[in-house]
């Protein structure tokens, strides 16, 4: 239909509408829709050698944080790596660099402006570096689930739990309805405080780590917990059902370690005998219960560095880390394989590649500050509220 026959039928593209065709922008989305400027091409052969020029001119100023999910490529040029919470306080820690340059997602790079001073500036090399869980609850879904917990009589009884990967409006959220924020590796403390506040939790956005922390860590029932779904009127749920559940989890999960499955625990025994079943909470709730071990990112390093040599493991997690880990502990004769034999990388986390962070780092040592990554004061105030619960959790 041409744009003469929907004005004549009065038809008005939705503001979604428009955004999936490229025309608007949503400011407070997790998916960014542009990185102005040339980049060179990757195969470029001065990529290398010319992040390092731009990061030696930058000196103290500059500070590269570096996910575990990001490529070797950029990787090689963090001043320090970690999850998303240990780079976020490795960036406050950091108040002499005037710019923090977080290789990882935009929610990173929010909770790093949040926790940093006004005069640091965080910037994200490729603003489409998104996170599709982050994505799944947006602040008009979860103020609308709040309504309906409200019609529903149950409010006051619920405190929001909101897992680190989450917006900056939600953290926000959280903040002002009396919640906390959790990471993979303190999941059931932040559950165990919000339940000494109150009798059910609201666990934004991913379904898994809520209910895998539950079951599993906290002796819950599946019965327990109930899914809410945005997509349907008042999540799909009766008052009766939100009522009766302890755990209210929101319907959102990681598109890799939601990949795996029970197929994949089972295939990679039979192929691979004595094989170590290692994944992180934010997979289903079989595959955690078939798994030998679960924990956050922090945790599955842990276990494979102390390992004992000749040891086998299959690891359910991203793979860029999953690769590294293999290569680091070659020598020490551990197998370190990928839990699904179909591969499968986190596609956000691989938009900072090395033209990017180029561009980036080249644009700075310029004096042109490029990708700033800014939340405004009065989501800043809130989310951090919610962050610094989680600090003071025993």
């Amino acid at each position: 239909m041409t744009t003469a026959q929907t004005q004549e039928l009065d038809v008005q593209p939705t503001p979604l509408a428009l955004l999936l065709l490229g025309r608007e922008a949503d400011p407070r989305s997790e998916r960014g829709v542009e990185c102005p400027g040339d980049l060179p091409s990757p195969s470029d052969p001065d990529l290398v050698e010319r992040a390092r020029a731009a990061k030696a001119k930058l000196g103290d100023k500059v500070f590269v944080l570096g996910h575990h999910y990001q490529r070797d490529e950029v990787i090689q040029f963090a001043d320090v790596t970690g999850d998303s919470f240990k780079l976020a306080r490795d960036a406050a820690a950091r108040p002499q660099a005037e710019y923090i340059v977080f290789c990882g997602v935009h929610f990173m790079a929010e909770s790093a402006d949040i926790l940093t001073g006004d005069d640091q500036k965080v910037v994200l090399p490729d603003l489409a570096a998104g996170c599709s869980m982050a994505d799944m609850a947006t602040a008009e879904q979860v103020a609308e689930c709040w309504d309906v917990l409200t019609e529903a009589g149950i409010a006051e009884q619920v405190v929001p739990v909101s897992y680190m990967n989450s917006s900056a409006d939600i953290k926000a959220f959280t903040g002002r309805h009396g919640g906390t924020i959790c990471t993979s590796s303190n999941a059931k403390r932040g559950l165990d405080w919000a339940f000494e506040q109150g009798e059910k939790v609201l666990f934004l956005p991913d379904q898994h780590l809520g209910r895998n922390t539950a079951v599993r860590d906290m002796g819950m029932s599946l019965e327990d917990c109930v899914v809410y779904n945005p997509h349907k009127p008042n999540g799909g749920l009766t008052a009766e059902e939100l009522r009766a559940a302890k755990m209210i989890l929101w319907r959102g999960h990681c598109s890799v370690h939601g990949r795996f499955s029970l197929d994949s625990v089972n295939e990679v025994r039979e192929r691979i005998p004595g094989v170590n079943v290692l994944v992180h909470p934010e997979c289903r709730h079989e595959v955690v219960a078939a798994a030998d071990h679960v924990g956050s990112t922090e945790y599955i390093i842990k276990t494979l560095e102390a390992a004992p040599a000749g040891s086998k493991w299959a690891i359910g997690t991203e793979l860029n880390l999953v690769r590294r880990l293999a290569n680091r502990f070659a020598s020490e004769d551990k197998e370190i394989v990928f839990l699904d034999r179909t591969v499968c990388f986190c596609s956000t986390m691989n938009r900072i590649d090395l033209p990017h962070l180029v561009w980036a780092l080249e644009s700075l040592a310029e004096g042109t500050l490029v990708n700033r990554i800014e939340v405004d004061k009065e989501t800043e105030a809130f989310a951090k509220l919610a962050l610094e619960r989680m600090l003071a959790l025993p």
